[in-house]
């Protein structure tokens, strides 16, 4: 009968045992699992950025969206002309700029806007003064000079 109380005992222990030895290989901490892991984001702010896009043609930006509010901005500036181009954004909020883009190339910036005017333009070989510019009102709309 001692035999018979041991295996008795030892079934449930076993069981035990092995249901650990499971639940831990589910866990994640070991390197049995095929799922990828997904990293945190970087940068909070980034995701919140609102996304504004501008098109550079020859003397003429047009932006995406005519009203800004306060808050950061992530900008896509796509040269859509034949020339050289960049943005360059002035305000209460500081200065930003684009790279000088290539016809077909684009480039982004982050800039954060504060209540305001801003001066948008190309700051290429004259082409402010060849009518590539505009301004925006944080807060209020789009206006061009």
């Amino acid at each position: 009968m001692t035999g018979t109380l041991t295996h008795r005992r030892m079934g449930p222990a076993l069981a035990a045992g092995v249901l650990a030895g499971v639940l831990a290989g589910c866990g994640g901490g070991g390197g049995g699992s095929t799922a990828p892991t997904v990293p945190p984001p970087t940068r909070s702010a980034q995701s919140a950025a609102t996304h504004v896009t501008a098109d550079l043609s020859d003397f003429h930006i047009a932006l995406s969206q005519k009203t800004f509010a306060a808050g950061a901005y992530t900008f896509t500036v796509k040269n859509t002309g034949h020339h050289d181009h960049a943005l360059e954004v002035e305000g209460p909020g500081g200065d930003q700029r684009s790279k000088t883009l290539a016809p077909g190339e684009s480039g982004t910036f982050d800039i954060t806007l504060k209540n305001g005017s801003y001066e948008l333009y190309c700051p290429v070989d004259g082409h402010k003064d060849l009518g590539m510019k505009t301004e925006i009102t944080v807060g209020g709309a789009v206006n061009g000079y």
